[in-house]
């Protein structure tokens, strides 16, 4: 009798065991929680996120953490910049609409990448100049004029949970210094402000350009394409020959025009023909292009 209701006791112990690893359960004096048999899906974390409505600032988020505590231009490594992310719609730039984070800072998304279903591919170093967009594990994302049902997350190569809009994973710029700023905008013809709904800011859908990389451009002295004109072709940065004389331009896709030589100054990325650069500020103001 005794023997049988020994193996009844143990059998029901070890049955408890079980059961408390099975539900990652935790140590009674640390909180600690016990490993998963697995790792939890990005699916499963995004469901364990706090998705709030409105601003951080309207929410009373702690000041020094999430959005707020992130470097300008650097990668979110500490844990209390994780903790939160803003989602808001607004204007940048020329970009409107575009989303921008908690501290006003453009977030772009990148052709390579996928959306159906969420993937990144910029990993390395690639991930130091344009820095992934994460959040921590129960984590707050704030919405601000973006819908929830186009908010989710990606698990990334390293582990962490990068955030997603329309299912693009999303990043900012290691050369974006102040809120406002949108130097990604088309950069290498492939980064682009993402839109409250997960397309490309500045890209109309469908236009002429599309978002497609230029690999030449005719810069024309008069409005509408009128002669006398200049032709630049190749790849990366171009000074122009006829410094800040062009009043219009041909392209077959998107580049990035600057004012100033060897791509520096003020900076516009177009989409396709222009027919008077007085309309973006760019009137007898080309000195060099940047094709993707």
């Amino acid at each position: 009798m005794f023997s049988k209701r020994f193996g009844m006791i143990a059998s029901a112990a070890a049955a408890s065991a079980l059961l408390l690893t099975a539900c990652n359960g935790t140590d009674a004096e640390t909180g600690a929680a016990a490993p998963a048999s697995s790792p939890a899906s990005a699916q499963d974390s995004a469901q364990q996120l706090n998705f709030l409505s409105g601003t951080a600032q309207q929410n009373k988020a702690q000041p020094k953490t999430g959005d707020w505590a992130n470097d300008p231009g650097k990668p979110a490594v500490k844990p209390v910049a994780k903790k939160w992310v803003q989602l808001s719609a607004s204007k940048a730039g020329n970009l409107d609409p575009v989303v921008v984070n908690g501290a006003g800072f453009t977030l772009y998304r990148f052709d390579p990448d996928d959306a159906k279903p969420s993937k990144s591919n910029c990993n390395g170093a690639c991930a130091v100049t344009w820095p992934p967009v994460v959040v921590a594990p129960g984590g707050k994302i704030f919405i601000d004029g973006v819908k929830k049902s186009d908010v989710g997350v990606v698990k990334r190569d390293d582990g962490s949970l990068q955030v997603t809009v329309g299912g693009w994973p999303v990043y900012r710029f290691s050369k974006d210094l102040k809120p406002g700023d949108t130097n990604g905008q088309g950069v290498g013809g492939t980064w682009f402000g993402v839109t409250p709904d997960g397309k490309k800011a500045g890209a109309p859908e469908g236009g002429q350009g599309g978002g497609k990389a230029a690999t030449s451009v005719t810069l024309s002295d008069e409005k509408n394409f009128g002669d006398p004109s200049e032709g630049l072709a190749g790849s990366g940065c171009k000074n122009v020959g006829r410094d800040n004389s062009a009043s219009s331009l041909q392209a077959s896709g998107s580049l990035k025009i600057w004012s100033e030589k060897n791509c520096t100054g003020k900076s516009k990325v177009v989409n396709g023909d222009v027919a008077d650069l007085n309309t973006i500020g760019f009137d007898n103001t080309i000195s060099s292009v940047f094709f993707g």
